[in-house]
């Protein structure tokens, strides 16, 4: 079977959100989809505790490390840094809309300095033998998007870069909040759809809004004569996980490869063993499991047991155990019933 490109799927950066405990137990519901992790800023890769930003676990592979920075030196410093410690991407941030960010110089608010991102990138593809890539927004603002979006693409292209994620909307850096960002600036799939069409010999990779598998499919079809290379999922991947369980067969043709919440649990166990044996609390590592259930009987206890059981000193693998038990129980309940109305 031909490889597939990992950029096929990817599961979206998210502050706060895509941990290094977030990234081992999306691994082990799909072996194939590209992981990425939170935005670091290349001043904090550079000066600060490295094993605490960048550290992550060789069962994370493939995974990405975005920056976040506007000086090509630094980042090249920190993406030479990134790619040492065994990164198999390096991605810069071109989305953004925090306070924080802008304030920094960084994120969506680069997307009114093209030639500054393109420095940026040509300063990382220098530095390092991993792809470099650029994840960004179709326009801040009153940008026109037709011409900041492929403004900020021919830039970096013309440096070297093939690859870029594209978040279909535009970021209002003035006005809205980040939250506000996520949702209200409308998507425009036809503009990063126009942007593979005339420029097919670049890798694009669409992001915004997709709910599902289902939809994620749907963007990657080629009914209008035009193929785009990826879909990247965000929150749904986050609050909905288990529909990464599906991904490596629908998406990359791997048949029989369906992994289920059960299984999954199962698969990260050794993971939560390996940490807690470092002196991880469970919760930091549990919370990311809170939607593994969603839609099943149970779902609710499952999700109340990690969330007040986790925090409790010394709390151990017997909490994930009754969680699991939770959802088992109700699902018994539920096929009984059935059985005895059948």
């Amino acid at each position: 079977m031909t490889a597939v490109p990992a950029h096929r799927l990817s599961v979206a950066p998210m502050m706060d959100w895509t941990d290094r405990h977030c990234r081992a137990f999306h691994r082990v519901l799909t072996r194939r989809a590209l992981l990425y992790t939170e935005m670091v800023t290349a001043p904090a890769v550079i000066h600060g505790d490295r094993e605490r930003l960048l550290g992550f676990d060789p069962c994370e592979h493939p995974v990405a490390l975005q920056l976040g920075g506007s000086e090509p030196a630094q980042l090249a410093e920190a993406a030479r840094i990134g790619a040492d410690m065994g990164y198999d991407e390096i991605n810069l941030n071109v989305g953004c809309p925090s306070d924080r960010v802008q304030s920094g110089r960084f994120g969506a608010c680069l997307m009114r300095e093209p030639q500054l991102v393109a420095e940026c990138m040509a300063a990382i593809r220098e530095a390092v033998a991993v792809p470099a890539t650029v994840k960004c927004r179709i326009g801040v603002d009153d940008q026109e998007p037709s011409e900041s979006l492929f403004a900020t693409v021919d830039a970096s292209a013309a440096v070297g870069v093939t690859t870029f994620i594209v978040h279909a909307r535009k970021a209002w850096l003035k006005g809205l909040s980040p939250k506000e960002n996520r949702d209200i600036p409308p998507l425009d799939y036809a503009l990063v759809r126009r942007l593979k069409r005339e420029r097919p010999e670049l890798t694009v990779v669409i992001n915004g809004g997709i709910a599902s598998l289902d939809e994620a499919e749907t963007h990657l079809d080629d009914a209008d004569g035009v193929q785009l290379d990826g879909v990247m999922l965000g929150r749904a991947a986050y609050h909905e996980p288990a529909l990464l369980g599906q991904v490596d067969r629908r998406l990359f043709g791997e048949a029989g490869s369906d992994i289920d919440p059960f299984s999954a649990i199962e698969a990260y166990k050794p993971y939560l063993t390996a940490r807690l044996e470092e002196g991880v609390g469970l919760a930091s590592m549990t919370r990311h499991m809170l939607g593994v259930m969603h839609g099943r009987p149970g779902a609710r206890t499952f999700r109340r047991i990690l969330t007040v059981e986790a925090i409790a000193p010394g709390a151990a693998l017997e909490v994930v155990d009754r969680a699991m038990d939770a959802v088992r129980e109700a699902e018994a309940r539920r096929d009984s019933r059935a059985d005895e109305a059948a």
